[in-house]
């Protein structure tokens, strides 16, 4: 079979292939993690990292090479996880940097050339302080490989395939270069990760899967070596760094901790900032002294951290889609991850939530801000990187709140997903909002400015404000009995409704508990939930 032209469209399956093949072997990979911590989070944040990547990247079919690395890079800069991440971003940007003239594809002198570009971003964003028998050690031998076949004019297949396999004999030398991971019995965990990458490509291109090793840590012999010290893993993104002031930064670092990696993605696009030290605070002010942390990230890292199933650090999380900043603090202090509704939810960010809440199962509240198609691409896509996704029929945010009321974690996750959305399907829902324009309803006529109260899509309320609006469609609705009232404020209700509405209910319907929370959302005025 010919090998594959390395276009656009190939990148991106490439990348697609990257994260379906770490999330294969990112329980392998972390359980070789020993240096420079023994925290078992390498898989984790090579998988991560590239999921990002790929988010940022999406969508991109047909585009230009130099499009899609280009997006590749700076997605992967923007979501590195961990030392590993960081170094991975690199590797991509190495290829953003050869690939940036107008090409339709790549061929195999590109490829060499991006490796060699690579190996000089990731010595130089390590300070130049290169320790044998790292990722570093693995990626020189796979650029010399490439380009020593690339000279030889093979087509691109065998610029890759010669790659991966100067990758993998350099990668069962580490034990021999690095002492640490001959005392664990493991080859170096970054390494393992860079062969995974390589051989997606191979596949890309030419359609073989290699068949590697299962590399698992072979037993060894026990040490009375105490447990190293907790420390935090820091990392931010720095803008408006000079360039000049890079060098200060870094030694600044040095003096707080190690595993120090200083990179960017592109040129520019900001500087993203990694450490490992005891002072998480001193090592946030050291990049405030130069310019703008923003994307601060604190972990602890431990010796005998493990990772979630799959590479995943949560085992689940339930995202919510809600709009206005009172609905942000209200769904987030019910323990769900938010993404916000302005600007407009597509596939593509909401792919990029999913990932980012860490988890290996998300549970999806829309809140009717997702359009069914961009919902339906947006999880489909999703389940295809591994994440398990249950949406669970929430059609506003009272709907939500009554699905996130029931949320388990501890049920499994159809259990969970089935009985939030039963939550969600009992409550009856209503909203209120002003009129607009004179018309004739299925309540009668109403003019400008009147209240109306609206279920269903249909007006069955008309007042001569939003408050007695609310009223009305309080009584209509709690008609049939109800236990629960909840009402959300928007951004144009009047301050006193929230006190009105609640004394309204107590003394004309006692039996039923009041709640109100001012959300901020834009919109109907008043929206109201009955449980």
């Amino acid at each position: 079979m010919a090998d594959r032209r390395l276009d656009g469209a190939a990148i991106l399956s490439w990348a697609h292939t990257c994260v379906g093949d770490l999330i294969t072997h990112a329980d392998e990979i972390n359980r070789l993690n020993v240096f420079p911590v023994a925290d078992a989070d390498t898989g984790t944040n090579m998988l991560f990292t590239m999921r990002a990547a790929l988010a940022e990247a999406s969508g991109d079919v047909g585009a230009r090479p130099a499009d899609v690395v280009s997006r590749l890079a700076h997605g992967a800069l923007h979501g590195a996880r961990g030392n590993s991440g960081m170094l991975l971003s690199q590797i991509l940007r190495g290829l953003a940097d050869v690939t940036a003239a107008d090409a339709i594809e790549i061929g195999g002198a590109a490829v060499a050339a991006a490796l060699r570009r690579s190996e000089g971003l990731m010595v130089s964003a390590l300070g130049g302080d290169v320790v044998a028998g790292t990722i570093v050690s693995v990626l020189q031998a796979a650029t010399a490989a490439a380009e020593h076949s690339s000279a030889a004019g093979v087509a691109l297949g065998e610029v890759v395939a010669a790659a991966g396999d100067a990758a993998v004999v350099a990668l069962e030398k580490t034990p021999d270069q690095l002492r640490v991971l001959a005392e664990a019995g493991v080859v170096d965990s970054g390494g393992r990760g860079l062969v995974v990458l390589l051989d997606a490509l191979r596949a890309t291109v030419t359609g073989y899967v290699p068949v590697r090793p299962v590399y698992e840590p072979r037993p060894v012999a026990s040490t009375s070596a105490p447990a190293p010290p907790a420390q935090f893993e820091v990392m931010y993104q720095l803008t408006g760094c000079p360039a000049e002031a890079v060098t200060g930064l870094r030694e600044r670092l040095e003096a707080l901790g190690d595993s120090i990696a200083l990179a960017e993605s592109v040129p520019g696009a900001g500087l993203s900032v990694h450490v490992h030290t005891d002072d998480a605070g001193a090592a946030i002010e050291a990049g405030l002294a130069h310019g703008t942390a923003r994307r601060i990230q604190i972990s602890v890292l431990a010796a005998t951290g493990k990772a979630a199933p799959a590479g995943f650090t949560a085992q689940r999380a339930v995202l919510a889609v809600v709009d206005g900043d009172g609905a942000a603090e209200l769904f987030a202090g019910e323990g769900a991850t938010v993404l916000r509704a302005d600007p407009a939810v597509d596939a593509r960010r909401l792919v990029r939530a999913l990932i980012d809440t860490g988890a290996a199962q998300v549970m999806v509240l829309p809140n009717g801000y997702v359009a069914a198609e961009e919902l339906v691409a947006g999880c489909t896509a999703a389940t295809s990187w591994g994440i398990d996704v249950v949406p669970v029929p929430a059609g506003s945010m009272v709907h939500g709140l009554a699905a996130l009321a029931v949320h388990d974690p501890a049920r499994r996750a159809v259990d969970d997903g089935y009985t939030m959305a039963a939550a969600a399907g009992a409550t009856r829902y209503g909203s209120v909002r002003t009129a607009t324009e004179a018309a004739l309803t299925w309540a009668g006529p109403c003019r400008v400015g009147d209240g109306l109260g609206i279920v269903g899509g249909e007006v069955l309320v008309v007042r001569h404000d939003i408050t007695s609006a609310a009223r009305g469609l309080i009584d209509l609705m709690l008609g049939v009995g109800g236990e629960l009232l909840t009402v959300l404020l928007g951004a144009g209700a009047p301050p006193e409704v929230g006190t009105t509405l609640s004394r309204h209910v107590h003394l004309h319907h006692p039996g039923t508990e009041f709640v109100a929370y001012q959300t901020g959302h834009a919109g109907d005025t008043v929206i109201i939930g009955v449980e």
